[in-house]
């Protein structure tokens, strides 16, 4: 049984030897860099601002343009006021040329919104201010970073919330146990609930599988959007039509948790464009998020810099949180214009001349306005506020998903002598014209002007996403329905009166269709993969002895 010994640093899991089986194929940091990709410590030097102290492991290598951004982002704005302990997160884009990793087997089973990215990565800081008269500017100032290739947020949030304590305690010692810890961690495979030792404290997350909401992704709606509540089925529009949308608030512990549970609107679609969950004017990308020679890009930022209340006023939907209620106020309904938004301090409200292509759903509004009157837990009004959104993004994408069902060949016309059949092309045209008989009124009963919100969704990022993501999986399909043709045909007949470059042609992609299987991770049986591998040595068998040698060799 594995023991918990001690207190502090100490206080860590030991396992026997014998109870941790290692595979010679398991190489040290080879499970921690599943996790995370490096931890990294920030402080503030007072010739050179916010500087790195320490990565750790220290074989990972980070760019100056990710150290740079790591470090700027470290820390909140000096407007912020931010005193004691303050969490958030950020994500950067990662450095170009840096080496991609592939897509790993174990996030297969990954809900699209939770899989990596490998543009990307995922900052969760743990930022503390104290004063300290032994400094010489008065104040210690520091930060514990993870970083991550996986947008697992309420995880990661909850394991920098016990590693930094303890670095900041008992010094980079710890940090370095909390990394041999990690290491020692199971592969998250999708649909597992893992235990997950850190410091003698065991997560247990359940992983992401496209059934179950996972426990490492919980994200707060009805706290983010408590101010702005009337407006929360606006805000689904603009970020399902992929609007430029900035989030203002006066901490990043506001702006990062908002900012991601916007993007939760929508799930279990993915969003597709580029977020910010925090954002700063030292951030590499500036100046081209904040332009005024050309539109504002597809992309939802989250700042705390006055600054930025001028810089972006041209933006055409900007979001103002303000702190947790404990009452409605008057005005609590009123949309305000993007003019009338000069600095941070405006009031709470969500700044935009933008026209709901949907009526208003006042019965969602009334619930959870009823359940804060009767001080509903935030679990609960939570659940209702996602259970909502969820099957309203399912009313809006099940017309699309049965269009395309539609656009798939039928599979009596898929023949193992010719090449697999294409997809039809999406007509925009054509599936409009099939929401009269079979669009989202039949689950939805929300009123409004559905084809002008799909017409703005296909302008979108998130539709080319959705799509080609889609587009993928059917023609992985396709290519399944058309190696089981070929295993379930007789080949040998077939070949019997053709030419022998045709032989070889059919020899060559039957090769080509075992490779493409392999490489896809498509899952065929192995009776399937063996009758074809048969196939294909009676074929090879049956050509002269030289073209055999050329084909064998």
């Amino acid at each position: 049984m594995a023991a918990v010994e001690g207190d502090g640093l100490e206080r860590r899991v030991s396992v026997p030897q014998e109870e941790t089986p290692t595979s010679p194929t398991v190489l040290p940091w080879d499970r921690f860099s599943n996790w995370i990709h490096c931890a990294c410590v920030v402080t503030f030097d007072l010739e050179l601002g916010q500087a790195m102290e320490l990565i750790y492991p220290g074989h990972v290598k980070l760019t100056d343009v990710e150290k740079t951004n790591i470090c700027y982002l470290s820390f909140p704005d000096s407007n912020s006021g931010c005193m004691g302990d303050t969490q958030f997160h950020f994500r950067i884009r990662q450095s170009p040329g840096r080496r991609h990793f592939p897509k790993s087997a174990i996030q297969k089973d990954y809900p699209h919104q939770l899989q990596a990215d490998n543009g990307y990565l995922y900052g969760f800081v743990y930022f503390r201010q104290t004063k300290d008269k032994s400094i010489k500017r008065g104040y210690f100032q520091k930060s514990v970073v993870l970083v991550s290739r996986l947008p697992f947020i309420a995880l990661f949030n909850q394991l920098v919330s016990i590693i930094a304590p303890e670095y900041f305690d008992n010094g980079e010692p710890s940090l370095e146990a909390a990394c041999h810890d990690i290491d020692q961690w199971q592969c998250p495979l999708g649909g597992d609930t893992v235990s997950l030792p850190i410091f003698g404290t065991v997560l247990q997350p359940v992983l992401p599988a496209p059934s179950i909401l996972p426990s490492l992704y919980e994200i707060d709606i009805f706290s983010s959007f408590q101010t702005i509540l009337p407006h929360i089925q606006m805000l689904w529009e603009l970020v399902l039509t992929g609007e430029p949308l900035v989030v203002m608030a006066a901490s990043p512990s506001v702006t990062s948790a908002a900012v991601q549970a916007l993007i939760s609107l929508i799930g279990p679609q993915k969003y597709c464009s580029d977020y910010r969950p925090y954002f700063t004017i030292h951030d590499s990308e500036f100046k081209e998020y904040t332009t005024k020679t050309q539109a504002p890009p597809s992309v939802i930022l989250g700042v705390t810099n006055p600054f930025f209340a001028k810089t972006l006023q041209h933006w055409p939907h900007i979001i103002r949180i303000g702190e947790m209620m404990t009452q409605v106020p008057k005005g609590f309904n009123k949309l305000k214009k993007v003019s009338s938004m000069k600095t941070l301090d405006a009031k709470p409200g969500v700044y935009t001349r933008y026209k709901q292509f949907l009526a208003k759903d006042k019965g969602i509004l009334k619930r959870i306005i009823k359940g804060m009157q009767a001080k509903r837990p935030v679990e609960a009004q939570n659940a209702i506020l996602r259970r909502y959104f969820l099957e309203l993004t399912q009313s809006f994408m099940i017309p699309l998903e049965r269009y395309m069902g539609s656009l798939m060949p039928l599979q009596r016309n898929i023949s193992p002598h010719k090449c697999p059949p294409s997809l039809r092309p999406f007509d925009t045209d054509e599936f409009l014209s099939t929401l009269e008989r079979s669009g989202p009124q039949l689950t939805s009963g929300i009123k409004g002007d559905w084809e002008g919100l799909y017409r703005r969704f296909f302008r979108s990022p998130n539709f080319e996403g959705w799509y080609q993501h889609r587009q993928s999986e059917v023609n992985q399909k396709l290519q399944v329905l058309h190696l089981e043709a070929l295993c379930n045909a007789d080949l040998a007949d077939w070949i019997q009166d053709k030419e022998e470059v045709e032989v070889v042609d059919l020899i060559l992609r039957i090769r080509e269709k075992l490779a493409f299987a392999v490489n896809n991770d498509i899952a065929i049986n192995e009776e399937s993969v063996h009758k074809l591998k048969k196939h294909l040595d009676v074929i090879v068998t049956s050509l002269p002895d030289d073209l055999q040698s050329v084909l064998k060799s």
